[in-house]
């Protein structure tokens, strides 16, 4: 029971870091999405826009950040249920 537990996290594991790394790659991929509203009024078609100052549209890269934050969260909570879990076998190994 014990070690089908352990080999299901640490597959879990390595699909969260595949993720991770994925994501990572995406997000370098991206050469930068061009704001359509540089330079221009935020009114009329741009009258969703909050920016106009920068060159790149900064949504894309905070959906990233946040879904690398996400992804790399839960990695860190598995691995720290990885470590719980082998501290509980080795509890009951000596028990």
């Amino acid at each position: 029971m014990f070690m089908e537990i352990a080999i299901a996290a640490i597959g879990i594991g390595i699909v969260l870091m595949v993720g991770y790394l994925v994501v990572a790659q995406v997000k370098a991929a991206l050469p930068g999405i061009a704001n359509p509203c540089y330079g221009k009024n935020l009114s009329g078609s741009c009258a969703g826009y909050t920016d106009n100052t920068s060159v790149y549209d900064t949504t894309v890269s905070t959906a990233l950040n946040s879904t690398q934050a996400t992804v790399f969260a839960g990695f860190g909570l598995l691995a720290v249920g990885i470590i719980v879990l082998a501290a509980f076998g080795l509890i009951n190994v000596f028990k």
